[in-house]
Protein backbone atom coordinates (compact mmCIF):
# COMPACT_ATOMS: atom_id res chain seq x y z
CA UNK A 1 0.00 0.00 0.00
CA UNK A 2 1.45 3.00 -0.60
CA UNK A 3 2.36 5.66 1.80
CA UNK A 4 1.42 9.56 1.61
CA UNK A 5 5.07 10.12 1.19
CA UNK A 6 5.01 8.11 -1.75
CA UNK A 7 1.92 10.02 -3.36
CA UNK A 8 3.82 13.31 -2.94
CA UNK A 9 6.24 11.54 -4.92
CA UNK A 10 4.14 10.68 -7.60
CA UNK A 11 2.61 14.29 -7.68
CA UNK A 12 5.84 15.65 -7.93
CA UNK A 13 7.49 12.76 -10.74
CA UNK A 14 3.74 14.14 -12.58
CA UNK A 15 5.13 17.66 -12.62
CA UNK A 16 8.68 17.12 -13.67
CA UNK A 17 7.34 15.54 -16.65
CA UNK A 18 4.38 17.92 -17.41
CA UNK A 19 7.14 20.37 -17.55
CA UNK A 20 9.98 18.41 -19.95
CA UNK A 21 6.66 17.60 -22.24
CA UNK A 22 5.61 21.41 -22.17
CA UNK A 23 9.35 22.50 -22.30
CA UNK A 24 10.50 20.55 -25.18
CA UNK A 25 7.37 20.93 -27.18
CA UNK A 26 7.98 24.63 -27.11
CA UNK A 27 10.93 25.13 -29.01
CA UNK A 28 10.28 21.62 -31.79
CA UNK A 29 6.92 23.25 -32.82
CA UNK A 30 8.92 26.43 -33.29
CA UNK A 31 11.12 24.77 -35.96
CA UNK A 32 9.47 25.75 -39.03
CA UNK A 33 9.08 29.98 -37.48
CA UNK A 34 13.08 29.21 -36.44
CA UNK A 35 13.51 28.91 -40.16
CA UNK A 36 11.96 31.35 -41.29
CA UNK A 37 13.48 33.86 -39.16
CA UNK A 38 17.11 33.21 -39.78
CA UNK A 39 16.36 32.32 -43.57
CA UNK A 40 17.90 28.53 -43.55
CA UNK A 41 17.43 26.52 -45.86
CA UNK A 42 16.52 22.62 -45.22
CA UNK A 43 20.19 21.19 -44.95
CA UNK A 44 21.19 23.61 -42.97
CA UNK A 45 18.14 23.20 -40.85
CA UNK A 46 19.20 19.71 -40.52
CA UNK A 47 22.48 20.50 -39.37
CA UNK A 48 20.87 22.31 -36.30
CA UNK A 49 18.49 20.22 -35.00
CA UNK A 50 21.72 17.20 -35.17
CA UNK A 51 23.11 19.37 -32.32
CA UNK A 52 20.28 19.00 -29.93
CA UNK A 53 20.17 15.17 -29.62
CA UNK A 54 24.50 15.15 -30.00
CA UNK A 55 24.73 17.47 -26.74
CA UNK A 56 21.55 15.48 -25.44
CA UNK A 57 23.14 12.09 -25.62
CA UNK A 58 26.42 13.38 -23.62
CA UNK A 59 23.74 15.26 -20.91
CA UNK A 60 22.04 11.53 -20.67
CA UNK A 61 25.23 9.98 -19.91
CA UNK A 62 26.29 12.44 -17.51
CA UNK A 63 23.40 12.74 -15.53
CA UNK A 64 23.53 8.62 -15.58
CA UNK A 65 26.95 9.33 -13.40
CA UNK A 66 26.11 12.34 -11.62
CA UNK A 67 22.11 10.25 -10.32
CA UNK A 68 24.58 7.53 -9.22
CA UNK A 69 26.56 9.35 -6.52
CA UNK A 70 24.07 11.90 -5.64
CA UNK A 71 20.55 10.79 -6.96
CA UNK A 72 18.25 12.23 -9.84
CA UNK A 73 16.37 14.86 -7.48
CA UNK A 74 19.33 17.09 -7.39
CA UNK A 75 19.81 16.60 -11.24
CA UNK A 76 16.39 17.82 -11.89
CA UNK A 77 16.54 20.89 -9.48
CA UNK A 78 19.42 21.90 -11.28
CA UNK A 79 19.07 20.87 -14.75
CA UNK A 80 15.21 21.40 -15.60
CA UNK A 81 14.98 25.83 -14.84
CA UNK A 82 18.31 25.63 -17.07
CA UNK A 83 16.39 23.93 -19.85
CA UNK A 84 13.69 26.65 -19.46
CA UNK A 85 16.14 29.18 -19.84
CA UNK A 86 17.17 27.30 -23.18
CA UNK A 87 13.89 27.62 -24.72
CA UNK A 88 13.40 31.62 -23.72
CA UNK A 89 17.20 31.83 -25.45
CA UNK A 90 16.61 30.02 -28.59
CA UNK A 91 13.58 32.80 -29.23
CA UNK A 92 15.50 35.35 -28.35
CA UNK A 93 18.40 34.83 -30.49
CA UNK A 94 19.07 37.51 -33.51
CA UNK A 95 21.35 35.68 -35.32
CA UNK A 96 22.36 31.93 -35.45
CA UNK A 97 25.63 31.92 -33.60
CA UNK A 98 23.32 32.60 -30.66
CA UNK A 99 20.99 30.36 -31.74
CA UNK A 100 23.21 27.61 -31.84
CA UNK A 101 24.77 28.36 -28.18
CA UNK A 102 20.68 28.34 -26.95
CA UNK A 103 20.71 24.64 -28.74
CA UNK A 104 23.55 23.71 -27.06
CA UNK A 105 22.56 24.30 -23.96
CA UNK A 106 18.71 22.92 -24.75
CA UNK A 107 20.65 20.12 -26.03
CA UNK A 108 22.68 19.24 -22.76
CA UNK A 109 19.79 20.26 -20.36
CA UNK A 110 17.02 18.17 -22.15
CA UNK A 111 19.37 15.12 -22.09
CA UNK A 112 19.99 15.20 -18.49
CA UNK A 113 16.00 15.51 -17.55
CA UNK A 114 15.49 12.70 -19.75
CA UNK A 115 17.54 10.59 -17.79
CA UNK A 116 16.47 12.02 -14.44
CA UNK A 117 12.83 12.27 -14.72
CA UNK A 118 12.41 8.61 -15.64
CA UNK A 119 14.98 7.58 -12.78
CA UNK A 120 12.28 9.02 -10.84
CA UNK A 121 9.50 7.67 -12.38
CA UNK A 122 10.96 4.31 -11.88
CA UNK A 123 11.35 4.53 -8.41
CA UNK A 124 8.01 5.83 -7.75
CA UNK A 125 7.11 2.48 -10.18
CA UNK A 126 9.16 0.50 -7.86
CA UNK A 127 7.32 1.60 -4.78
CA UNK A 128 4.22 1.05 -5.95
CA UNK A 129 4.64 -2.10 -7.08
CA UNK A 130 2.35 -2.14 -10.26
CA UNK A 131 2.85 -0.64 -13.97
CA UNK A 132 2.25 3.68 -13.60
CA UNK A 133 5.37 4.53 -16.39
CA UNK A 134 2.82 4.99 -19.05
CA UNK A 135 0.86 7.53 -16.38
CA UNK A 136 3.92 9.76 -16.49
CA UNK A 137 4.52 9.67 -20.12
CA UNK A 138 0.49 11.12 -20.40
CA UNK A 139 1.32 14.09 -18.93
CA UNK A 140 4.24 14.87 -20.92
CA UNK A 141 2.19 14.32 -23.74
CA UNK A 142 -0.80 16.58 -22.45
CA UNK A 143 1.51 19.27 -21.59
CA UNK A 144 3.37 19.01 -25.58
CA UNK A 145 -0.17 19.23 -26.63
CA UNK A 146 -0.86 22.03 -24.59
CA UNK A 147 2.50 24.10 -25.95
CA UNK A 148 1.14 23.08 -29.31
CA UNK A 149 -2.33 24.57 -28.93
CA UNK A 150 -0.48 27.73 -27.19
CA UNK A 151 1.50 28.81 -30.85
CA UNK A 152 -1.49 27.76 -32.59
CA UNK A 153 -3.59 30.38 -30.56
CA UNK A 154 -0.80 32.90 -30.19
CA UNK A 155 -0.03 32.71 -34.50
CA UNK A 156 0.85 36.94 -35.51
CA UNK A 157 2.43 37.45 -31.79
CA UNK A 158 6.12 37.92 -31.31
CA UNK A 159 8.14 34.86 -31.87
CA UNK A 160 10.01 35.68 -28.19
CA UNK A 161 7.19 36.49 -26.67
CA UNK A 162 5.10 32.77 -27.53
CA UNK A 163 8.13 30.88 -26.64
CA UNK A 164 9.14 33.13 -22.47
CA UNK A 165 5.74 32.80 -21.82
CA UNK A 166 5.25 29.17 -21.21
CA UNK A 167 8.59 29.15 -19.59
CA UNK A 168 6.96 30.82 -16.43
CA UNK A 169 5.17 27.95 -15.76
CA UNK A 170 7.90 25.64 -16.63
CA UNK A 171 10.43 26.98 -14.19
CA UNK A 172 7.59 27.46 -10.95
CA UNK A 173 6.74 24.08 -11.64
CA UNK A 174 10.31 22.66 -11.36
CA UNK A 175 10.59 24.44 -8.49
CA UNK A 176 7.86 23.23 -6.63
CA UNK A 177 8.37 19.56 -7.57
CA UNK A 178 12.07 19.76 -6.85
CA UNK A 179 11.88 19.93 -3.06
CA UNK A 180 9.56 16.90 -3.09
CA UNK A 181 10.58 14.02 -5.73
CA UNK A 182 12.51 11.02 -4.00
CA UNK A 183 15.41 11.66 -2.52
CA UNK A 184 18.65 9.71 -3.12
CA UNK A 185 17.74 7.08 0.08
CA UNK A 186 14.35 7.03 -1.13
CA UNK A 187 15.51 5.46 -4.57
CA UNK A 188 17.64 2.95 -2.91
CA UNK A 189 15.07 2.36 -0.25
CA UNK A 190 12.54 1.43 -3.52
CA UNK A 191 15.05 -1.58 -4.34
CA UNK A 192 13.85 -4.98 -3.33
CA UNK A 193 15.77 -6.27 -0.16
CA UNK A 194 19.71 -7.60 -0.57
CA UNK A 195 20.26 -6.11 -4.12
CA UNK A 196 23.82 -5.29 -4.41
CA UNK A 197 24.47 -1.56 -5.75
CA UNK A 198 26.87 -2.36 -8.24
CA UNK A 199 24.96 -1.03 -11.29
CA UNK A 200 25.18 -4.01 -13.09
CA UNK A 201 22.71 -5.26 -15.28
CA UNK A 202 22.57 -7.88 -18.12
CA UNK A 203 22.78 -6.59 -21.58
CA UNK A 204 21.41 -9.50 -23.50
CA UNK A 205 17.96 -8.71 -22.50
CA UNK A 206 18.80 -4.83 -22.57
CA UNK A 207 19.47 -4.97 -26.66
CA UNK A 208 16.21 -5.19 -27.87
CA UNK A 209 15.03 -2.17 -25.47
CA UNK A 210 17.98 -0.15 -26.91
CA UNK A 211 17.21 -0.91 -30.59
CA UNK A 212 13.47 -0.19 -30.11
CA UNK A 213 14.57 2.93 -28.52
CA UNK A 214 16.65 4.03 -30.80
CA UNK A 215 13.95 3.17 -33.84
CA UNK A 216 11.13 5.20 -31.84
CA UNK A 217 13.18 7.56 -31.81
CA UNK A 218 13.94 7.98 -35.44
CA UNK A 219 10.34 7.85 -36.09
CA UNK A 220 9.68 10.81 -33.33
CA UNK A 221 12.00 12.66 -34.73
CA UNK A 222 10.79 13.01 -37.93
CA UNK A 223 7.46 14.12 -36.56
CA UNK A 224 9.14 16.20 -34.20
CA UNK A 225 11.73 18.03 -36.39
CA UNK A 226 9.88 17.59 -39.78
CA UNK A 227 6.10 17.62 -39.04
CA UNK A 228 5.90 21.34 -39.41
CA UNK A 229 7.80 21.80 -42.19
CA UNK A 230 5.72 19.08 -43.99
CA UNK A 231 2.57 20.64 -43.30
CA UNK A 232 4.23 24.31 -44.60
CA UNK A 233 5.90 22.62 -47.77
CA UNK A 234 4.25 19.82 -48.74
CA UNK A 235 0.26 20.45 -47.84
CA UNK A 236 0.70 24.10 -48.09
CA UNK A 237 -0.78 24.51 -44.35
CA UNK A 238 -1.30 28.57 -42.99
CA UNK A 239 -0.01 29.52 -39.44
CA UNK A 240 -3.13 28.15 -37.95
CA UNK A 241 -3.05 24.60 -39.07
CA UNK A 242 0.62 23.60 -39.18
CA UNK A 243 0.88 23.08 -35.34
CA UNK A 244 -2.20 20.61 -35.75
CA UNK A 245 -0.09 18.11 -37.16
CA UNK A 246 1.89 18.17 -33.86
CA UNK A 247 -0.98 18.23 -31.74
CA UNK A 248 -2.56 15.48 -33.34
CA UNK A 249 0.53 13.25 -32.72
CA UNK A 250 0.63 14.26 -28.77
CA UNK A 251 -3.08 14.01 -28.40
CA UNK A 252 -3.12 10.55 -29.63
CA UNK A 253 -0.28 9.89 -27.54
CA UNK A 254 -2.08 10.86 -24.98
CA UNK A 255 -5.15 9.21 -25.00
CA UNK A 256 -2.86 5.60 -25.83
CA UNK A 257 -1.01 6.64 -22.32
CA UNK A 258 -4.07 7.07 -20.31
CA UNK A 259 -4.82 3.60 -20.58
CA UNK A 260 -1.55 2.25 -21.15
CA UNK A 261 -0.57 1.13 -17.68
CA UNK A 262 -3.89 -0.92 -17.67
CA UNK A 263 -3.50 -2.71 -21.08
CA UNK A 264 -0.14 -3.85 -19.86
CA UNK A 265 -1.25 -5.17 -16.56
CA UNK A 266 -4.05 -6.96 -18.61
CA UNK A 267 -1.92 -8.05 -21.71
CA UNK A 268 1.54 -7.98 -21.26
CA UNK A 269 4.39 -5.27 -22.48
CA UNK A 270 5.59 -7.49 -25.99
CA UNK A 271 2.01 -7.29 -27.17
CA UNK A 272 1.37 -3.76 -26.51
CA UNK A 273 4.50 -2.57 -28.10
CA UNK A 274 3.89 -4.88 -30.77
CA UNK A 275 0.47 -3.82 -31.45
CA UNK A 276 1.81 -0.20 -31.68
CA UNK A 277 4.56 -1.15 -33.99
CA UNK A 278 1.80 -2.06 -36.60
CA UNK A 279 -0.17 0.91 -35.93
CA UNK A 280 2.76 3.14 -36.17
CA UNK A 281 3.85 1.88 -39.70
CA UNK A 282 -0.03 2.19 -40.78
CA UNK A 283 0.10 5.83 -39.65
CA UNK A 284 3.54 6.42 -41.29
CA UNK A 285 2.22 5.22 -44.61
CA UNK A 286 -1.15 7.75 -44.34
CA UNK A 287 1.61 10.52 -43.96
CA UNK A 288 3.46 9.27 -47.22
CA UNK A 289 -0.04 9.07 -49.41
CA UNK A 290 -1.46 12.17 -47.70
CA UNK A 291 -3.54 14.04 -50.29
CA UNK A 292 -4.89 17.11 -47.89
CA UNK A 293 -4.18 18.77 -44.52
CA UNK A 294 -7.03 16.67 -42.61
CA UNK A 295 -6.10 13.15 -43.95
CA UNK A 296 -2.18 14.47 -42.83
CA UNK A 297 -2.77 15.30 -39.59
CA UNK A 298 -4.86 12.36 -38.92
CA UNK A 299 -1.96 9.97 -39.94
CA UNK A 300 0.15 12.01 -37.75
CA UNK A 301 -2.33 11.21 -35.09
CA UNK A 302 -2.00 7.72 -35.66
CA UNK A 303 1.63 7.23 -36.24
CA UNK A 304 1.30 9.06 -32.14
CA UNK A 305 -0.92 5.86 -31.36
CA UNK A 306 1.37 3.49 -32.00
CA UNK A 307 4.49 5.06 -31.00
CA UNK A 308 3.03 5.83 -27.70
CA UNK A 309 3.90 2.51 -25.56
CA UNK A 310 7.40 2.23 -26.61
CA UNK A 311 9.37 4.53 -24.36
CA UNK A 312 7.45 3.82 -21.03
CA UNK A 313 7.65 0.15 -21.50
CA UNK A 314 11.37 0.84 -22.48
CA UNK A 315 12.19 2.42 -19.50
CA UNK A 316 9.86 0.13 -17.29
CA UNK A 317 11.92 -2.79 -18.69
CA UNK A 318 15.49 -1.25 -18.03
CA UNK A 319 14.32 -0.62 -14.68
CA UNK A 320 13.74 -4.41 -13.90
CA UNK A 321 17.07 -5.24 -15.67
CA UNK A 322 18.93 -2.74 -12.63
CA UNK A 323 17.15 -3.83 -9.36
CA UNK A 324 19.73 -1.61 -7.69
CA UNK A 325 18.55 0.99 -8.85
CA UNK A 326 21.47 2.86 -9.65
CA UNK A 327 19.80 4.83 -13.01
CA UNK A 328 22.74 3.91 -14.98
CA UNK A 329 20.33 1.14 -17.18
CA UNK A 330 17.40 3.73 -17.66
CA UNK A 331 20.59 6.66 -18.32
CA UNK A 332 22.11 3.90 -21.07
CA UNK A 333 18.44 3.50 -22.73
CA UNK A 334 17.88 6.80 -22.89
CA UNK A 335 21.13 7.19 -24.67
CA UNK A 336 19.16 5.52 -27.52
CA UNK A 337 16.67 8.30 -27.80
CA UNK A 338 19.21 10.38 -28.96
CA UNK A 339 21.20 8.07 -31.01
CA UNK A 340 17.76 7.60 -33.10
CA UNK A 341 16.96 10.95 -33.12
CA UNK A 342 20.74 11.82 -34.80
CA UNK A 343 19.82 9.21 -36.85
CA UNK A 344 16.48 10.51 -37.59
CA UNK A 345 17.32 14.31 -38.19
CA UNK A 346 19.67 13.20 -40.50
CA UNK A 347 18.20 10.31 -42.09
CA UNK A 348 14.75 12.11 -42.78
CA UNK A 349 16.48 15.52 -43.42
CA UNK A 350 19.00 13.94 -46.12
CA UNK A 351 15.99 12.51 -47.63
CA UNK A 352 13.95 15.52 -48.24
CA UNK A 353 16.97 17.22 -49.07
CA UNK A 354 17.86 14.92 -52.24
CA UNK A 355 14.28 13.72 -52.62
CA UNK A 356 11.32 15.03 -51.26
CA UNK A 357 9.14 15.37 -48.02
CA UNK A 358 7.18 12.71 -48.70
CA UNK A 359 9.47 9.90 -49.29
CA UNK A 360 11.73 11.02 -46.38
CA UNK A 361 8.92 9.82 -43.99
CA UNK A 362 8.91 6.24 -45.55
CA UNK A 363 12.15 5.71 -43.05
CA UNK A 364 9.91 6.10 -39.86
CA UNK A 365 7.29 3.51 -41.65
CA UNK A 366 9.91 0.95 -42.37
CA UNK A 367 11.74 1.48 -38.80
CA UNK A 368 8.18 0.98 -37.09
CA UNK A 369 8.27 -2.35 -39.12
CA UNK A 370 11.21 -3.13 -37.10
CA UNK A 371 10.15 -2.95 -33.69
CA UNK A 372 7.20 -5.53 -33.92
CA UNK A 373 9.86 -7.72 -34.25
CA UNK A 374 11.70 -6.47 -31.27
CA UNK A 375 8.20 -6.65 -29.13
CA UNK A 376 9.40 -9.95 -27.60
CA UNK A 377 12.51 -8.32 -25.68
CA UNK A 378 9.80 -6.02 -23.69
CA UNK A 379 8.41 -9.72 -22.29
CA UNK A 380 10.20 -9.47 -18.55
CA UNK A 381 10.17 -13.53 -18.67
CA UNK A 382 11.59 -13.55 -21.67
CA UNK A 383 14.25 -10.81 -20.16
CA UNK A 384 14.74 -13.03 -16.96
CA UNK A 385 15.68 -16.11 -19.05
CA UNK A 386 18.07 -14.48 -21.29
CA UNK A 387 20.13 -13.30 -18.24
CA UNK A 388 23.26 -14.97 -17.47
CA UNK A 389 23.48 -16.41 -14.32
Amino acid sequence: MPSSRDRQARLATYVVYGVQGLSFASLLVQVANLQTKHGVDEGTLTLLLLIVPVFAGAGSVAAGAFAARLGSRLLLRVAQPLLAAAVVLAGLAPDLVLLVAALLLFGVTVGAVDAGMNMQGVAVERRYGVEVLNGFHCVWSALGMTAALWVSVTAGLPLELVMALPMVLAVAGSLYAGRILCSPEEEKAATPAGTPATGRFPWRPIIPLCLAMGFLYVCDAAVSNFNTVFMKDVLEAGPRVIPLAYVAYQAATLAVRLGGDVAVRRYGPAAVVRIGGVLAALGFLGVVAAPNQVLGIVAFGLAGVGLAVVAPQSFSAAGRLDPAGTGVAIARVNLFNYVGFIVGAALVGGLAEAVDMRVAFAAPLLLSGAIIALASGFEPRRAAEASPA
